[in-house]
């Protein structure tokens, strides 16, 4: 196993086209304003397997884990979630004496999605006052359909490294309607759409996303799979 493991509605528009035409409009303004050139290269950090499958309903084998790891692995991610045994309690308290020890990144999550590009600005803004954005992750929810806006803002300010989980999956246990992580195959999709490296083979992922969808029962919440076929 290669991957490291890491601790609106307008017109003739659909209400979903037309959440996602202004998520990105704004998403371009918030850009300019920050004045930033796109990253020639993002990490990606693929969640599915740790914060994707922690919130099915049903037990995932053992043996089913390792081998979406696999196959995402296969597919060119490098940065892999397999586990994490933390305390939400302390993480908030724990974080600033982490990064002060060595800490190489922190990751700021939207864990409920209400997230837009505008906050995501002005939520950059502030902790980059106190902690370099080369040392910043976003991870943002797609509830409202604006994580790719975000994202999108995120690299336009000199973030590098994004979560995602495979075919979206996931939520939050804690906020009820929470949808799943953005798709990292709508990620890399965007990404390579605007010439930014990520070393992922997308049609390996979305076959990734397909396996375990096919496994859980469900359908697959990125939307470059659902155009593509690849359920």
């Amino acid at each position: 196993m290669a991957a490291v493991m890491r601790l609106v509605n307008r017109g003739t528009l659909s209400s979903t086209m037309g959440q996602q035409f202004l998520a990105f409009s704004s998403a371009a303004k918030a850009g300019a304003r920050a004045g930033q050139a796109l990253p020639e290269k993002v990490k990606i950090v693929e969640v599915g397997p740790r914060d994707g499958l922690q919130n099915e309903k049903t037990i995932v084998p053992t043996e089913t884990k390792i081998h979406l790891i696999d196959m995402l692995s296969a597919s060119g991610l490098t940065v892999i979630e397999a586990t994490s045994f933390v305390s939400p309690k302390w993480v908030p308290q724990v974080a600033k004496r982490l990064y002060s020890m060595g800490c190489y990144e922190i990751s700021l999550g939207d864990t409920i999605g209400v997230g837009t590009p505008g906050s995501m600005t002005e939520m950059l803004q502030a902790v980059s006052r106190e902690v370099p954005l080369n040392a910043l992750a976003v991870h943002c929810h797609d509830t409202y359909g604006q994580a790719l806006a975000n994202i999108l803002v995120a690299l336009q300010m000199g973030i590098s490294v994004v979560d995602s989980s495979v075919a979206g999956l996931g939520g939050c246990p804690y906020a009820q309607g929470a949808s799943g992580n953005v798709a990292t195959e709508d990620v890399v999709y965007m990404l390579h759409g605007l010439g930014i490296q990520t070393g992922v083979d997308l049609s390996r992922l979305m076959d990734a996303g397909a396996f375990i969808c096919r496994t859980l029962n469900r359908k697959t919440n990125s939307k470059v799979s659902q155009a593509t076929c690849k359920l």
